[in-house]
């Protein structure tokens, strides 16, 4: 994959959710959305695993062009685009949304909105759970990754919440990463870490659109 400078590089949750869209088995066809796309990774994945149209989007000019050099270089119909959940909306709604968003708990004094969601970890989470009945088609699924730290049952209330059934469908103990060991310090005042402790549970929760919101 092509990687700009500042862009998310594919790591541990970028290849658990893909694996979860693997076994999730989208029908051909299917109109895909893959919201804070980075490299475009889980896009092409996506594309290359047999769906119809995939539309990409990130808010970071430099992932909006890595993601197109991936999809391009692979001629894959994939439609990157620059924005938001608004411009989401615009584009569906989705037979499959799939997101990695940026979900790393951080101090109020640093953040960089590539990678790192407020100090809960939820600033892009709470949004995305708020409009995802309203992107996906009757029928439609989302697979979702984050970490614990991020609040699993918070993002599981929520979506119930939004009228969609969700659960948790894969899981992963990982080390952190070079994001989450930047924030380590911050991590263990918050959570009361023990010392020592560099791992994370990274989850991907399915959300399944079955009526009418």
């Amino acid at each position: 994959m092509w990687r700009l400078p500042g862009v998310y590089r594919p790591q541990e949750d970028s290849h658990l959710l893909a694996g979860a869209l693997d076994r999730a088995a989208a029908p051909p066809g299917a109109k895909v959305l893959d919201f804070c796309t980075g490299t475009g990774f889980i896009a092409v994945s996506a594309a290359m695993s047999g769906a119809g149209s995939v539309t990409a989007l990130d808010i970071a000019p430099r992932a909006v062009l890595a993601a197109r050099l991936n999809a391009r270089s692979r001629k894959l119909p994939i439609r990157v685009v620059r924005g938001g959940l608004d411009e989401a909306g615009r584009h569906g709604p989705f037979d499959v949304v799939l997101s990695n968003p940026p979900y790393v708990p951080h101090d109020a004094d640093s953040g960089d909105a590539r990678w790192d969601a407020g100090a809960d970890g939820r600033a892009v989470l709470d949004p995305l759970c708020a409009g995802l009945p309203n992107l996906l088609s009757p029928g439609g699924f989302a697979l979702v990754v984050h970490s614990e730290f991020s609040g699993v049952g918070e993002t599981l209330v929520r979506l119930r919440d939004g009228g969609l059934k969700a659960s948790v469908v894969a899981r992963r103990r990982v080390p952190f990463g070079p994001v989450m060991r930047s924030r380590a310090g911050y991590l263990r005042t918050r959570y009361e870490l023990p010392a020592g402790v560099d791992t994370e549970e990274v989850v991907v929760i399915r959300a399944d659109r079955t009526h009418c919101p």
